[in-house]
């Protein structure tokens, strides 16, 4: 069978896949074959691009050619244009620069956080910045779960029940999330801590 003729802003695409992404191919391929429920067989089966041929580009072992990789994609029901600018899974990933934690607060209080690509992480953890009159609400927050964590300078009250306490530098907390609890920075400077909750709440 020939390759498929692409339209020029599939060749940019394609372009593009040597000089940024091409080393991901084969992981985004797995990731969205599974997310379709597909067997490597059974797509193999939909699209006429051999079991094997599948198998290698998957494992790296093989780059294909556009018109092979457009042909596998349209048994998938996905252009170019998104599979190549659809955001991958963490699964494997084990380090993130400083630039990649997700800035998820807004106003006084910055909430930055690590791994927010992981599908199914089981631990949510903040790098957490609460400027002077930052408060995480006057109604107190209640949810399932544990969380702790540390505060690395600067001031904080927190509020766990009818218990309340200032925390400074190397001092921590770890309680229950169903009881209510409240966070504020009562200090004159800005309050850096690191917490951690598990199981996610975002």
């Amino acid at each position: 069978m020939a390759d498929t003729i692409l339209p020029h802003t599939d060749l940019l695409h394609a372009a593009e896949v040597d000089r940024d992404v091409g080393a991901d191919i084969g992981e985004r391929l797995r990731q969205v074959r599974m997310g379709a429920g597909l067997s490597q067989r059974a797509l193999a089966k939909k699209t006429g691009v051999a079991n094997a041929t599948i198998s290698q580009i998957e494992s790296g072992q093989s780059n294909p050619s556009v018109g092979a990789l457009k042909r596998i994609l349209d048994g998938l029901d996905m252009d170019l244009a998104r599979f190549f600018s659809f955001e991958l899974a963490a699964e494997g990933r084990y380090f993130y620069r400083a630039m990649d934690l997700k800035e998820i607060g807004k106003g006084k209080l910055s909430f930055r956080l690590v791994g927010a690509d992981r599908p199914d992480k089981a631990i949510q953890m903040l790098h957490e910045k609460l400027m002077p009159g930052a408060d995480t609400g006057r109604v107190a927050l209640s949810h399932r779960g544990e969380e702790c964590g540390i505060v690395i300078s600067g001031s904080l009250e927190v509020t766990v029940g009818d218990e309340r306490q200032i925390l400074r530098p190397g001092d921590a907390w770890y309680f229950e999330s169903a009881q209510p609890h409240r966070f504020r920075n009562t200090g004159a400077e800005p309050c850096i801590c690191i917490s951690a909750c598990s199981p996610p709440t975002f």
